[in-house]
């Protein structure tokens, strides 16, 4: 049961104050107050009431059920709202954990960002122009027929032959998105004609010309419910200034004076497709191409990654700023991450087209997904395992082999290498390392038994990591810098341990190494549309993330672009 209310059916509320009425208020007054109280207590009881009133305003006419029963089923009104407005606060503070949760989600600093100037805008304003020139090629144009005086017409067959969109510009409008603005251009048009002027039967063909044509588009650029970059909304004005015909054919010079006539109604189905145009090429087509750019996709077997927005793009009068979350995941268990405490990039340039921003938190992520995944093992075993290490190894043993079993001293030798803890990335303006702490056992390998384990050692390693960016993938390269061992159970072994520095160092380089490189030279794939690629990088470390310029190709055009990604979107 609710506080501030009964739950007894307003009904039976009313059969009780009748009984009571009857019983115990002789006088009959309609409003239930006891006249015996004080008269200070019955103007509070009054006031109450009119509060009450005020706060659940649904009462029940008096004439229709008597005075007592509607004034009994309006306070029995008035105590049910009272539980379910009750009700409705406890149902609702359920969510406020949640509601929180998202908001600290949220506020969670990028590890991707994205920065696309002014002067990539003028390289996409062309493919933009292209792909809208070959739009409006399209519009299908419906036939015109009516009467003008003596004249009888038909106009059929209605195509856009050319486009002179001369005066084109593509930029930012802040805090919205983009504006494609076209001013004074042209566009001319072809239709046959089949006029009937008393006895006079004439066909022929018509050419008109659509001039001072200015279009208008302002597109929204949005974050959707995936975290994927999308245009939300577009507003569009488009106007046709004046338009012009030429007639051809025997009587060209009669019909010149239907010109204006055809040309009006000519000009109006143009100004009234032009703008549906855009609006479908954008929101269907441009959509649909945005949506090759990966959001959450797989890497490889075992991680993938989140490239979703954090939040709607952030457009300033030269640019457009996008933060993703550039986090990888474990396949295995893609809830379990990473949390984001490093450094968030910062792009201060707008000298090349695009920018690309990456945390340290980005490659750490990574190294973490992998390290959840369990690949960070390696056994150095028979022919893996390098002919003079294995000879150093077994004297470096020998000892330890003898007192075990003298019968085992030809038996084949290993390493286990073990990673402990998710490696760590280091950015400064000098370069980036990576930080490796490895566990290593040397283990005998006798045939038929399980392998004994004659030490273990710590290693710590650290490496260069060289990132470069070709087309569309990021990938790195490693150089071993740094090398140490010591061991794990006494200062003495780890003086023993010295000789043995130089030759694990050489078959790290020679053997771990270059299975590393091989792995990340594959590289992982930025956020990108299919049909755009990376040219002319420049790569420039910071303290705590790496800012990549480029310049930005493409490889086909945006309706091939959008073309390619529908035949694909059909395949499936």
């Amino acid at each position: 049961m609710c506080l501030g209310g009964d739950s007894t059916n307003p009904l039976e509320q009313s059969h009780k104050s009748d009984h009571n009425s009857q019983g115990g208020n002789k006088s009959g007054s309609s409003t239930g107050t006891d006249r015996t109280l004080p008269r200070e207590q019955r103007e509070d009881s009054k006031r109450a009431q009119r509060t009450e009133d005020k706060e659940f305003p649904w009462t029940v006419d008096p004439g229709l059920v008597g005075a007592r029963e509607a004034a009994s089923v309006s306070g029995g009104i008035r105590a049910s709202m009272s539980c379910v407005v009750c009700k409705m606060t406890k149902s609702w503070l359920w969510l406020l954990p949640f509601l929180s949760a998202s908001c600290v989600l949220s506020s969670d600093p990028p590890g991707v960002k994205i920065r696309i100037t002014d002067r990539g805008l003028d390289m996409l304003k062309a493919e933009t122009q292209r792909f809208v020139e070959q739009e409006i090629s399209d519009i299908v144009m419906p036939e015109m027929q009516g009467n003008e005086g003596r004249f009888q017409y038909t106009i059929t067959d209605i195509k856009i032959i050319a486009l002179d969109l001369t005066n084109v510009d593509l930029g930012f409008i802040p805090t919205v998105g983009l504006l494609f603005d076209v001013q004074n251009s042209s566009i001319t048009l072809s239709f046959h004609r089949r006029i009937l002027y008393w006895f006079f039967y004439d066909t022929g063909l018509i050419n008109a010309s659509a001039e001072g044509v200015n279009i208008h588009t302002a597109l929204t650029l949005i974050r959707d419910l995936d975290g994927r970059l999308k245009i939300g909304n577009i507003s569009c004005d488009a106007k046709i200034n004046r338009m012009r015909a030429q007639f051809s054919g025997t009587l060209s010079k009669v019909y010149d004076f239907l010109a204006s006539f055809l040309t009006t109604g000519m000009r109006f189905l143009l100004n009234q497709k032009l703008c549906p145009v855009l609006d479908h090429a954008a929101l269907v087509h441009v959509n649909s191409m945005l949506d090759t750019v990966p959001v959450r996709s797989e890497v490889d077997d075992y991680i993938g990654i989140d490239y979703s927005l954090l939040s709607d793009p952030q457009v300033s009068q030269r640019s457009l700023d996008m933060d993703f979350r550039g986090m990888f995941f474990s396949l295995a268990n893609e809830n379990e991450h990473l949390p984001n405490v490093a450094v968030e990039p910062v792009i201060r340039e707008y000298d090349r087209m695009v920018y690309l921003a990456l945390s340290e938190y980005f490659f750490d992520s990574g190294m973490f997904a992998y390290y959840k995944a369990g690949i960070f093992t390696m056994d150095i075993a028979n022919e893996r395992m390098p002919r003079d290490l294995e000879v150093l190894l077994r004297t470096t043993y020998l000892g330890a082999i003898v007192m075990m079993n003298a019968a085992l001293v030809d038996a084949p030798i290993a390493l286990y290498l073990t990673v402990t803890s998710p490696p760590k990335t280091s950015i400064r303006t000098s370069g980036a390392t990576v930080s490796v702490t490895a566990n290593v056992r040397v283990m005998l390998l006798p045939a038929g038994r399980e392998p004994i384990q004659l030490s273990s050692m710590t290693m710590e390693n650290k490496f260069n990591a060289k990132v470069s960016m070709k087309g569309k993938r990021l990938a790195v390269h490693a150089d071993l810098r740094r090398f140490k061992i010591f061991s794990n159970q006494s200062a003495l072994e780890s003086l023993a341990l010295i000789p043995l520095q130089a030759p694990l160092k050489t078959m790290l380089q020679m053997s771990v190494v270059p299975l590393i490189n091989n792995w990340t030279k594959r590289g992982v794939r930025i956020p990108l549309a299919d049909g755009m690629d990376f040219i002319e990088e420049v790569v420039e470390y910071h303290n705590g993330f790496i800012v990549i310029g480029a310049n930005l190709h493409f490889s086909k055009g945006l309706r091939e672009m959008i073309q390619g990604n529908t035949t694909r979107a059909s395949d499936l």
